[in-house]
C-alpha cells in the first residue's frame, strides 16, 4: 500500500510549528502533497528534505516560493492520476471546484487548498480533497491534514487534530 499525506494552508515557515500528530505521520509517509500556502521556502524545503514530494504555489506564498514551485501539478501513484493546485491565483471559495477543475484533463483525484476548509468528496468520478490548514491558520478552527491509501483503490481519511 503506497500513503500520502496531503497538506495545504500551513501559513507557516517551518514544521516545528506543525502539530506533532502531523510529523509523525509525515514519518510514514511514502509521498508528501502540499497544494499551497506554505507561506516561506523553508517550509518546502523541509518538506522535500523527507523525501517523495510534490507542491504548488499558493496565492499567499513568497515570491521565492511562488518561482520554485507550479500552479498546478500531476502525480501518478500506483495507477491513479492526481492533480493538485491551490488555486494560485486565490479569489472567493464560491464555485472553487469548477475553478480548480477546468485546470486539469482526465485525472481520478484533484487535491486542492486555499479555503482551509477541509472536503473529501466525489463529483462526476473525481475525489475532490481539500486538507484543510495544516496549522489550523485562520478562518481555520482547527488543523488538519489528509492521508491517502492507495493499493487496488483509493481510500481517503482527513484527520483533525
Amino acid at each position: 500500500m503506497i500513503k500520502v499525506i496531503v497538506l495545504s494552508d500551513s501559513h507557516t515557515y517551518s514544521l516545528d510549528l506543525f502539530p506533532r500528530k502531523i510529523l509523525e505521520e509525515l514519518d510514514t509517509a511514502d509521498w508528501i502533497i502540499h497544494a499551497g500556502d506554505f507561506t516561506e521556502i523553508d517550509l518546502v524545503n523541509e518538506l522535500k528534505a523527507r523525501g517523495n514530494f510534490k507542491g504548488v504555489r499558493g496565492n499567499m506564498d513568497s515570491l521565492e516560493v511562488k518561482t520554485l514551485l507550479p500552479e498546478t501539478e500531476l502525480l501518478e501513484v500506483g495507477g491513479f492520476l492526481i492533480g493538485i493546485c491551490h488555486p494560485a491565483e486565490g479569489g472567493p471559495p464560491l464555485r472553487i471546484q469548477d475553478r480548480i477543475r477546468a485546470k486539469f484533463g482526465r485525472v481520478d483525484v484533484i487535491v486542492y487548498g486555499h479555503t482551509h476548509e477541509s472536503k473529501n468528496e466525489v463529483r462526476d468520478k473525481i475525489l475532490y480533497l481539500n486538507p484543510g490548514s495544516a496549522t489550523g491558520a485562520w478562518p481555520a478552527t482547527y488543523a488538519s491534514y489528509g492521508i491517502v491509501e492507495i493499493k487496488d483503490n483509493i481510500r481517503v481519511r482527513i484527520v483533525h487534530i
